[in-house]
């Protein structure tokens, strides 16, 4: 194995994945800004509009259980060229589409070739840099990637002036096949030694662990990149009634605010694992907060509209403190596999909570342009409820452990405040008492 020293491994390993996930960021964004040139050009419905931006996930979900075996038998390197090259292909046919079946053909396209990136970055930095630094470098990784959405707002609205899509997708398909070729370059080669334990997905789906945290996250996490990645932008149209400058300008503070996020759930996890306590309750807070969040925007609290919009945007950003969990869980040998079973749920309800949410929206009429805010309610509603009901299946075991500590005292008063505290207090009990990544329960 070559000696590599830090500075190498951040120039020649991280940078260049990093470059990759911030495509993949673009891609997936993009259609927020463009969304509106596209229905005009194409002639697209609303739910065209859904499908076309939601295929990306569906390919990106279909293929993350192979990309995560490829990862951990081939190594990244190889694996995260090849596929840009894909999506290269797909940025050049989307740039030259005419109709709608080459716009979905190529946008598949850019699914595939980027349904890597995140995972070929994470399965990097655990081979080449210490585990203890490996939740820190995460949340840059992410955050460097997501700047990608803050690119495909104001900044990309500013080469439209200069250009019309068309010619930015053939920029995007040139810059992705020379990060392509940067990486089989640069990037130098490690093969993981041979492993005593059953590098197999059935270690991971087997695991009650995985099955309790997975449909939150994907739940949360999927509905966010939904939101940002595409509904944002009308429900700011049709029920904030902002302007297009206006638009522009909230969409790209909410991806500064996605980039924040990142740096600040790698930074937090990253303390949390130095003082040894478990990530499962910032899981549980992130999701709590982005439940609220959408709570106020259906529910239209007099509140400003970028307050509840920056909690969306910053809950897609805990990928960070999701596959911060799942490291726990299982060893280095299983990290690609667990990443991209975890990663098929988070783009699988993308998928669905994107289209579904484009043929909700359009069995309302179109009024003077708009559609009605009752539309609007009734479909991140819908969304609403599927999270609301992964929560409590997450929150079962602490609820659980609380009921048994009610019910064997049910008339005890505690005798001192720490009596208390250990008595209405379980959940945090737990993360103190009992180690993230026990059986115990989970």
């Amino acid at each position: 194995m070559q000696a590599l020293t830090a500075w190498r491994r951040i120039a020649c390993v991280f940078l260049p994945f990093a470059a990759g996930y911030y495509l993949s960021y673009v891609f997936r964004t993009i259609n927020a800004l463009i969304g509106g040139q596209l229905s005009s050009d194409i002639g697209l419905e609303t739910a065209d509009l859904g499908l076309l931006t939601s295929v990306y996930f569906l390919v990106f979900a279909a293929v993350q259980i192979p990309i995560g075996i490829s990862l951990d038998r081939f190594g990244p390197r190889r694996i995260q060229s090849v596929l840009l090259l894909v999506a290269a292909a797909g940025a050049a046919l989307f740039a030259v589409a005419t109709g709608f079946l080459s716009l979905l053909i190529a946008r598949a396209m850019l699914g595939l070739g980027v349904a890597g990136a995140l995972m070929a970055g994470l399965k990097s930095i655990v081979l080449w840099f210490p585990k203890e630094r490996v939740a820190l470098l995460n949340g840059y990784m992410i955050m460097l990637g997501s700047l990608g959405a803050v690119t495909a707002t104001a900044p990309a609205e500013y080469l439209l002036r200069w250009m019309n899509w068309r010619q930015l997708f053939e920029i995007l398909a040139f810059a992705t096949g020379a990060t392509a070729i940067l990486i089989y370059v640069v990037v130098p080669e490690r093969i993981m030694g041979r492993s005593t334990i059953r590098n197999t997905l059935s270690s991971v789906l087997g695991d009650p662990r995985f099955w309790r945290i997975a449909p939150l996250s994907a739940a949360c996490i999927g509905s966010a990149w939904s939101l940002q990645g595409l509904w944002a932008s009308p429900w700011l149209t049709d029920v904030e009634r902002f302007d297009h400058p206006r638009l522009v300008g909230q969409l790209f503070t909410m991806s500064i605010v996605l980039c924040g996020g990142a740096w600040s759930f790698g930074t937090l996890v990253h303390c949390i694992r130095q003082r040894r306590a478990g990530v499962e309750i910032i899981v549980a807070a992130i999701a709590g907060l982005f439940i609220a969040a959408q709570l106020s925007l259906i529910l239209r609290l007099p509140l400003p509209s970028i307050l509840p919009w920056s909690v969306i945007a910053i809950a897609g950003t805990a990928t960070v403190v999701s596959f911060a969990a799942i490291a726990e869980y299982f060893p280095p040998e299983l990290t690609g596999r667990a990443n991209g079973a975890l990663n098929v749920l988070h783009f699988g309800w993308a998928f669905v909570s994107q289209c579904g949410t484009g043929l909700i929206l359009q069995q309302w009429p179109v009024v003077d342009g708009h559609r009605t805010v009752f539309a609007y309610q009734v479909a991140f509603g819908l969304n609403l409820v599927v999270q609301i009901a992964a929560f409590v299946w997450f929150a079962l075991p602490w609820l659980g452990s609380f009921g048994r500590r009610m019910g064997s005292n049910p008339l005890r008063l505690p005798a001192s405040v720490s009596d208390a505290v250990e008595t209405f207090m379980p959940c945090e009990q737990l993360l103190v008492v009992m180690p993230a990544n026990t059986d115990s329960e989970w």
